[in-house]
Protein backbone atom coordinates (compact mmCIF):
# COMPACT_ATOMS: atom_id res chain seq x y z
CA UNK A 1 0.00 0.00 0.00
CA UNK A 2 0.93 3.73 -0.78
CA UNK A 3 2.15 5.14 1.89
CA UNK A 4 0.18 8.05 1.54
CA UNK A 5 -2.93 5.99 1.43
CA UNK A 6 -2.19 4.13 4.07
CA UNK A 7 -0.96 6.65 6.41
CA UNK A 8 -4.29 8.17 5.66
CA UNK A 9 -6.66 5.27 6.74
CA UNK A 10 -4.60 4.73 9.47
CA UNK A 11 -5.49 8.27 10.66
CA UNK A 12 -8.83 7.84 10.04
CA UNK A 13 -9.33 4.67 12.10
CA UNK A 14 -7.81 6.52 14.47
CA UNK A 15 -10.20 9.41 14.64
CA UNK A 16 -13.41 7.28 14.32
CA UNK A 17 -14.41 8.34 11.39
CA UNK A 18 -14.75 7.29 7.13
CA UNK A 19 -12.71 9.76 5.16
CA UNK A 20 -14.15 11.23 2.11
CA UNK A 21 -12.64 10.97 -1.13
CA UNK A 22 -13.58 13.48 -3.89
CA UNK A 23 -13.83 12.86 -7.46
CA UNK A 24 -13.22 15.53 -10.19
CA UNK A 25 -12.30 15.53 -13.79
CA UNK A 26 -8.54 16.38 -14.24
CA UNK A 27 -8.75 19.95 -17.06
CA UNK A 28 -11.88 20.16 -16.39
CA UNK A 29 -13.12 22.97 -17.21
CA UNK A 30 -9.40 24.39 -18.01
CA UNK A 31 -6.08 24.28 -16.68
CA UNK A 32 -6.13 26.74 -14.60
CA UNK A 33 -9.52 26.52 -12.86
CA UNK A 34 -8.96 22.97 -12.22
CA UNK A 35 -5.84 23.43 -10.28
CA UNK A 36 -7.46 25.84 -8.10
CA UNK A 37 -10.52 23.44 -7.73
CA UNK A 38 -7.77 20.32 -6.36
CA UNK A 39 -5.70 22.61 -4.24
CA UNK A 40 -8.71 23.88 -2.30
CA UNK A 41 -9.94 20.58 -1.97
CA UNK A 42 -8.46 19.10 1.20
CA UNK A 43 -9.02 22.90 2.93
CA UNK A 44 -12.50 21.96 2.30
CA UNK A 45 -12.70 18.43 3.97
CA UNK A 46 -11.02 15.98 1.30
CA UNK A 47 -9.39 13.50 2.44
CA UNK A 48 -8.29 11.95 -0.48
CA UNK A 49 -8.19 13.40 -4.45
CA UNK A 50 -9.07 10.90 -7.74
CA UNK A 51 -8.14 12.71 -10.53
CA UNK A 52 -10.30 11.81 -13.55
CA UNK A 53 -8.41 11.11 -16.67
CA UNK A 54 -10.30 12.90 -19.52
CA UNK A 55 -11.36 9.82 -22.04
CA UNK A 56 -13.52 10.03 -25.45
CA UNK A 57 -15.25 7.11 -24.67
CA UNK A 58 -15.79 6.59 -20.77
CA UNK A 59 -18.37 3.56 -20.97
CA UNK A 60 -18.70 3.59 -16.74
CA UNK A 61 -19.97 7.15 -16.59
CA UNK A 62 -22.91 9.19 -16.53
CA UNK A 63 -24.00 11.96 -18.60
CA UNK A 64 -22.27 14.56 -16.18
CA UNK A 65 -19.04 13.08 -15.92
CA UNK A 66 -18.99 12.38 -19.59
CA UNK A 67 -19.48 16.14 -20.26
CA UNK A 68 -16.89 17.38 -17.95
CA UNK A 69 -14.43 15.27 -19.88
CA UNK A 70 -14.85 16.43 -22.96
CA UNK A 71 -14.74 20.11 -21.72
CA UNK A 72 -11.73 19.30 -20.54
CA UNK A 73 -10.24 17.63 -23.86
CA UNK A 74 -11.80 20.97 -25.47
CA UNK A 75 -9.77 22.66 -23.38
CA UNK A 76 -6.83 20.65 -24.83
CA UNK A 77 -6.39 19.04 -21.87
CA UNK A 78 -4.31 15.68 -22.36
CA UNK A 79 -2.81 13.43 -20.07
CA UNK A 80 0.97 14.94 -19.91
CA UNK A 81 -1.30 17.99 -18.64
CA UNK A 82 -3.34 15.42 -16.07
CA UNK A 83 0.54 14.58 -15.14
CA UNK A 84 1.45 18.57 -14.65
CA UNK A 85 -1.72 19.37 -12.80
CA UNK A 86 -0.68 16.54 -10.01
CA UNK A 87 2.81 17.92 -9.83
CA UNK A 88 1.73 21.34 -9.22
CA UNK A 89 -0.66 19.80 -6.46
CA UNK A 90 2.40 18.18 -5.17
CA UNK A 91 4.17 21.29 -4.52
CA UNK A 92 2.03 22.39 -2.28
CA UNK A 93 0.59 19.10 -0.63
CA UNK A 94 3.02 16.52 0.23
CA UNK A 95 0.53 14.29 2.42
CA UNK A 96 -2.90 14.03 0.25
CA UNK A 97 -3.05 10.86 -1.72
CA UNK A 98 -3.79 11.00 -4.97
CA UNK A 99 -5.28 8.62 -7.40
CA UNK A 100 -5.64 8.23 -11.04
CA UNK A 101 -9.24 7.00 -12.28
CA UNK A 102 -9.88 6.42 -15.87
CA UNK A 103 -9.55 3.97 -18.76
CA UNK A 104 -6.79 2.14 -19.74
CA UNK A 105 -6.74 3.15 -23.89
CA UNK A 106 -5.12 6.58 -22.50
CA UNK A 107 -1.92 5.19 -20.77
CA UNK A 108 -1.53 2.20 -23.46
CA UNK A 109 -0.99 5.06 -26.06
CA UNK A 110 0.86 6.68 -23.73
CA UNK A 111 2.85 3.49 -23.07
CA UNK A 112 2.90 1.68 -19.27
CA UNK A 113 6.76 2.16 -18.63
CA UNK A 114 6.56 5.69 -19.37
CA UNK A 115 3.49 6.30 -17.99
CA UNK A 116 3.94 4.57 -14.66
CA UNK A 117 7.47 5.76 -14.15
CA UNK A 118 6.18 9.41 -15.27
CA UNK A 119 3.28 8.73 -11.97
CA UNK A 120 5.48 7.36 -9.73
CA UNK A 121 8.06 11.08 -9.62
CA UNK A 122 4.88 12.96 -10.26
CA UNK A 123 3.88 11.98 -6.94
CA UNK A 124 0.46 9.95 -7.43
CA UNK A 125 0.05 6.90 -5.07
CA UNK A 126 -3.13 4.89 -6.90
CA UNK A 127 -4.63 3.81 -10.11
CA UNK A 128 -7.79 3.10 -10.86
CA UNK A 129 -8.41 1.58 -14.16
CA UNK A 130 -12.18 0.71 -14.67
CA UNK A 131 -11.82 -1.81 -17.59
CA UNK A 132 -8.98 -3.75 -16.85
CA UNK A 133 -10.14 -6.58 -15.11
CA UNK A 134 -8.35 -9.31 -13.30
CA UNK A 135 -7.47 -11.75 -15.97
CA UNK A 136 -5.46 -8.90 -17.54
CA UNK A 137 -3.08 -8.00 -14.54
CA UNK A 138 0.30 -8.25 -16.65
CA UNK A 139 -1.08 -5.39 -18.75
CA UNK A 140 -0.78 -2.94 -16.04
CA UNK A 141 -1.84 -3.95 -12.34
CA UNK A 142 1.57 -5.81 -11.73
CA UNK A 143 4.01 -3.18 -13.02
CA UNK A 144 1.66 -0.85 -11.33
CA UNK A 145 2.21 -2.77 -7.63
CA UNK A 146 6.11 -3.36 -8.84
CA UNK A 147 6.54 0.57 -9.33
CA UNK A 148 4.92 1.17 -5.89
CA UNK A 149 2.05 2.81 -7.15
CA UNK A 150 -1.52 1.08 -5.61
CA UNK A 151 -3.73 -0.87 -7.92
CA UNK A 152 -7.30 -0.11 -6.50
CA UNK A 153 -10.01 -2.48 -7.71
CA UNK A 154 -13.59 -2.29 -8.58
CA UNK A 155 -16.05 -4.37 -6.96
CA UNK A 156 -20.01 -4.14 -7.48
CA UNK A 157 -23.09 -6.02 -6.50
CA UNK A 158 -22.79 -8.32 -8.76
CA UNK A 159 -18.82 -9.50 -7.46
CA UNK A 160 -20.13 -12.48 -5.62
CA UNK A 161 -18.50 -14.68 -3.55
CA UNK A 162 -16.67 -16.71 -5.95
CA UNK A 163 -15.82 -13.48 -7.61
CA UNK A 164 -14.28 -11.72 -4.87
CA UNK A 165 -11.35 -13.51 -4.15
CA UNK A 166 -10.15 -13.28 -7.99
CA UNK A 167 -10.87 -9.76 -7.54
CA UNK A 168 -9.02 -8.75 -4.86
CA UNK A 169 -5.87 -10.87 -5.62
CA UNK A 170 -3.66 -8.33 -6.93
CA UNK A 171 -5.53 -5.20 -5.47
CA UNK A 172 -4.00 -2.76 -2.93
CA UNK A 173 -4.69 0.67 -1.38
CA UNK A 174 -8.38 0.15 -0.74
CA UNK A 175 -11.63 -1.38 -2.71
CA UNK A 176 -13.22 0.87 -4.51
CA UNK A 177 -17.20 -0.65 -4.39
CA UNK A 178 -19.40 0.66 -6.58
CA UNK A 179 -22.71 1.18 -4.76
CA UNK A 180 -25.32 0.76 -7.57
CA UNK A 181 -25.61 -1.20 -11.01
CA UNK A 182 -25.25 1.01 -13.97
CA UNK A 183 -23.14 4.13 -14.87
CA UNK A 184 -22.31 7.25 -12.25
CA UNK A 185 -24.37 9.79 -10.82
CA UNK A 186 -28.08 8.60 -12.69
CA UNK A 187 -29.06 6.07 -9.63
CA UNK A 188 -29.28 6.88 -5.72
CA UNK A 189 -27.69 3.87 -3.91
CA UNK A 190 -29.84 1.59 -1.92
CA UNK A 191 -28.21 1.78 1.40
CA UNK A 192 -29.14 -1.37 2.72
CA UNK A 193 -27.60 -3.48 0.18
CA UNK A 194 -24.75 -0.96 0.46
CA UNK A 195 -24.27 -2.30 4.09
CA UNK A 196 -24.46 -5.87 3.69
CA UNK A 197 -22.51 -6.62 0.35
CA UNK A 198 -19.78 -4.13 1.98
CA UNK A 199 -19.98 -6.17 5.20
CA UNK A 200 -19.89 -9.76 3.03
CA UNK A 201 -16.50 -8.19 1.22
CA UNK A 202 -14.49 -8.05 4.63
CA UNK A 203 -14.81 -11.46 4.53
CA UNK A 204 -12.46 -11.46 1.32
CA UNK A 205 -10.09 -8.63 2.04
CA UNK A 206 -8.31 -6.73 5.17
CA UNK A 207 -8.05 -3.54 2.85
CA UNK A 208 -9.61 -0.60 3.58
CA UNK A 209 -13.48 0.03 1.75
CA UNK A 210 -14.51 3.12 0.13
CA UNK A 211 -17.91 3.60 -1.55
CA UNK A 212 -18.96 5.22 -4.50
CA UNK A 213 -21.17 5.92 -7.24
CA UNK A 214 -23.94 7.94 -6.75
CA UNK A 215 -23.36 9.39 -3.51
CA UNK A 216 -24.92 13.09 -3.73
CA UNK A 217 -25.85 14.60 0.36
CA UNK A 218 -24.39 14.72 3.36
CA UNK A 219 -27.29 12.69 4.60
CA UNK A 220 -26.15 9.81 2.22
CA UNK A 221 -22.16 10.15 3.01
CA UNK A 222 -23.31 9.62 6.56
CA UNK A 223 -25.41 6.59 6.19
CA UNK A 224 -22.70 4.63 3.84
CA UNK A 225 -19.79 5.86 6.14
CA UNK A 226 -21.39 4.17 9.26
CA UNK A 227 -20.05 0.51 7.64
CA UNK A 228 -17.60 1.73 4.83
CA UNK A 229 -14.01 3.29 5.43
CA UNK A 230 -14.21 5.77 3.38
CA UNK A 231 -17.04 7.39 0.62
CA UNK A 232 -16.57 8.55 -2.83
CA UNK A 233 -18.09 11.80 -4.04
CA UNK A 234 -17.94 12.52 -7.76
CA UNK A 235 -20.75 13.24 -10.49
CA UNK A 236 -22.38 15.76 -7.56
CA UNK A 237 -18.87 17.67 -7.77
CA UNK A 238 -19.31 17.58 -11.70
CA UNK A 239 -21.87 19.07 -11.80
CA UNK A 240 -21.31 21.50 -9.25
CA UNK A 241 -18.35 23.12 -11.73
CA UNK A 242 -21.22 22.58 -14.59
CA UNK A 243 -24.13 24.75 -12.83
CA UNK A 244 -21.17 27.51 -12.09
CA UNK A 245 -19.91 27.93 -15.57
CA UNK A 246 -21.58 30.89 -17.66
CA UNK A 247 -23.72 30.24 -20.95
CA UNK A 248 -20.69 30.29 -22.76
CA UNK A 249 -19.52 27.40 -20.64
CA UNK A 250 -16.18 29.35 -19.33
CA UNK A 251 -15.21 29.36 -15.84
CA UNK A 252 -16.28 32.02 -13.25
CA UNK A 253 -14.53 32.80 -9.53
CA UNK A 254 -17.23 31.38 -8.10
CA UNK A 255 -16.78 28.04 -10.00
CA UNK A 256 -14.00 27.01 -7.47
CA UNK A 257 -16.09 27.71 -4.53
CA UNK A 258 -18.58 25.78 -5.81
CA UNK A 259 -16.73 22.45 -5.66
CA UNK A 260 -15.40 23.49 -2.36
CA UNK A 261 -18.88 24.95 -0.29
CA UNK A 262 -20.51 21.23 -1.65
CA UNK A 263 -17.18 19.39 0.21
CA UNK A 264 -17.27 21.07 2.90
CA UNK A 265 -21.26 20.44 3.40
CA UNK A 266 -20.28 16.80 3.09
CA UNK A 267 -17.21 16.69 5.17
CA UNK A 268 -19.34 17.86 7.89
CA UNK A 269 -21.92 15.56 7.77
CA UNK A 270 -19.32 13.01 7.63
CA UNK A 271 -17.72 14.22 10.58
CA UNK A 272 -20.88 14.65 12.66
Amino acid sequence: MSDRIEKRFTALKAEGRAGLITFVIAGDPDFETSLKIIEGLPKAGADMIEFGMPFTDPMADGPSIQAAGLRALHAGHTMKRTLKLVRAFRAKDKETPVVLMGYYNPIYIYGVDNFLADVKAAGVDGLIVVDLPPEEDDELCLPAMKAGVDFIRLATPTTDDKRAPVVFRNTSGFVYYVSVLGITGTKAPDLISVAGNVDRLRNFTKLPIAVGFGVKTAAQARSIAKTADAVVVGSALVSAVKDSLTKAGKPTSKTPRAVHRLVSDIARGLRS
